[in-house]
């Protein structure tokens, strides 16, 4: 008992430490952070209902947290309803980046849509010139350790299979996996 309450002291005490790393003020809606999330950036953060970040029974919980960032004056990321985010969650925003309702991501899952460096030689300490959004359509199951990169769309009711590199976009009631993801079966 004793164990427990010390456990909830702990959590609630690096919700609170995370909260001071945030400097987003554009944001509509709330999450429910079972684990700490940090909210940066200048753009705007879009959240629906019944967002949950953060698994206890799962790894990265008590060294982990979520990420969410849009990082420019016009980036915008949005969440739509009754999505679940497992640890370790991040999102960078350069443009654009919407997660639609009814979304399972696993932990350790990174969504960006932009370089954020110019990939041309002589200009590699500047801005990507170019970000693409990112579309994560509706009922999306994504597993652990993946990535997205700009300019993808997944279609509705895929899953990404652990550990995908995803680089291009995808039709919707697939299976995609490996690095790059490619369709592996249809559902």
């Amino acid at each position: 008992m004793f164990k427990d309450k010390i456990v909830q002291l702990f959590l609630k005490w690096r919700k609170i430490k995370f909260s001071f790393f945030s400097n987003s003020r554009n944001i509509t809606g709330n999450f429910t952070k079972h684990q700490p999330v940090v909210m940066r950036g200048k753009g705007t953060i879009i959240i629906g209902n019944n967002v949950n970040i953060g698994v206890i029974n799962s790894p990265f919980f008590y060294n982990g947290y979520g990420y969410v960032e849009a990082r420019k004056q016009q980036a915008v990321i949005t969440f739509g309803d009754n999505i679940h985010i497992n640890n370790n969650f991040s999102v960078v925003s350069e443009r654009k980046i919407t997660i639609n309702s009814h979304t399972l991501i696993g932990y350790n899952c990174t969504i960006i849509d932009s370089n954020f460096h110019n990939l041309t030689i002589d200009k590699r300490l500047e801005t990507d010139p170019n970000p693409e959004e990112v579309i994560i359509s509706e009922n999306v199951f994504i597993g652990n350790n993946v990535t997205i990169l700009k300019g993808v769309t997944i279609g509705k009711n895929t899953v990404v299979a652990n550990g995908a590199m995803v680089t291009k976009s995808c039709p919707e009631n697939v299976v995609i996996g490996g690095v790059p993801a490619k369709v592996i079966s249809k559902l």
